[in-house]
């Protein structure tokens, strides 16, 4: 039985993801073709032995509810623990810092009930594979209060600690100076003994658009890919029984990676191309991201362009941006040549 309580805190906005944040969380934004940036932290979770894990999401969740499920997926829909989502009853405006006491404290009683004796808090916007047994033990040893999960030094906004200090400082909130986990960790007056587990593997923190490419393009790279995805400790994601990928005569594809059911006719390089997605004929696309059942017509040059789901970009259109400032088609948009007169 584990001795650790998994709390996923997606009510983070980030101003920098607002092109891919209209329609749906940061938590549910989709990543490497197939998985979404929830299924790394809520796999972390299962492969570090969690087995009662609850979300606090903010707005926007319902494409997280149909991603997530009853957790069958993370093989957490079990009749004890398993997996919990708490939407607000209401929505506090003072933070949205990580671990806000004002959000957990509407469903204290979650706390109150479980048997387990520590909490690891984690954000949603992290990719990496980190082992929060270690994390654990590492608090333990050396008895800390609160320790951060972090990387090169850096926070990756993630914690752990005991269950009975979370408890307290969320019923202690109304007269502390504290208002979440991240606030007393960040502050520097108080007595807490915080410590630090530090992650040595790749890990990427997603939070703007440049950074989104940049990290999606990573994972074209073997060392990356090996550090993320590993046999022992693997990214679960919602299945989906699609076919294999189909390439025609035409298609040339080049360092990239092509999700199940795509259909390619055209040229892919340096690109990630996701489940369902249609590039024409004669069709270039390079250093690319293209979501799931986005279409690209006959004859089309993209270069540096984020496509989000269900995008259409019809015959001989030429779109193209930077490293430093990608172009994003919105979910759902239609993009066509221009007309010359």
């Amino acid at each position: 039985m584990s001795r650790l309580l998994g709390v996923i805190d997606a009510a983070t906005v980030m101003g920098g993801l607002q092109d891919l944040t209209l329609n749906r969380s940061v938590a549910s934004i989709p990543f490497a073709g197939r998985y979404r940036f929830i299924d790394f932290v809520l796999s972390n979770m299962v492969n570090s032995g969690v087995d009662s894990v609850a979300i606090f999401p903010k707005h926007q969740y319902r494409s997280l509810m149909d991603h997530i499920g009853s957790g069958k997926n993370w093989d957490m829909d079990r009749k004890r623990d398993g997996l919990f989502f708490f939407p607000p009853y209401f929505e506090p405006d003072e933070t949205t810092s990580i671990g806000s006491f004002s959000r957990l404290e509407q469903h204290i009683e979650f706390f109150k009930r479980s048997h387990q004796d520590y909490v690891v808090i984690a954000s949603s916007y992290v990719i990496a594979n980190i082992d929060f047994e270690e994390a654990l033990a590492e608090h333990l040893i050396h008895d800390y209060d609160i320790t951060e999960v972090q990387h090169n030094g850096k926070s990756l906004e993630t914690y752990v600690i005991s269950k009975a200090l979370l408890i307290e400082l969320i019923e202690a909130r109304r007269n502390s100076q504290f208002i979440s986990v991240s606030d007393v960790v960040k502050q520097p007056l108080h007595n807490f003994k915080i410590g630090a587990y530090e992650h040595s593997d790749y890990t990427a923190v997603i939070d703007s658009i440049p950074a989104y490419l940049k990290h999606s393009m990573d994972l074209l790279r073997h060392d990356v890919w090996s550090q993320l995805f590993t046999q022992e400790r693997p990214i679960y994601t919602k299945v989906k029984d699609e076919p294999p990928t189909k390439y025609s005569s035409t298609a040339q594809v080049r360092n990239s990676m092509i999700a199940n059911g795509a259909d390619i006719r055209g040229s892919v390089e340096n690109s990630i191309v996701s489940r369902a997605a249609k590039i024409g004929e004669g069709s270039k696309v390079i250093n690319c991201v293209v979501m799931q059942k986005s279409q690209i017509g006959k004859n089309c040059s993209l270069e540096y362009v984020i496509l989000d789901k269900d995008v259409k970009v019809l015959d001989g259109t030429s779109l193209k941006g930077t490293a430093e400032q990608p172009l994003v088609l919105r979910k759902g948009s239609v993009r066509e040549a221009a007309v010359v007169q």
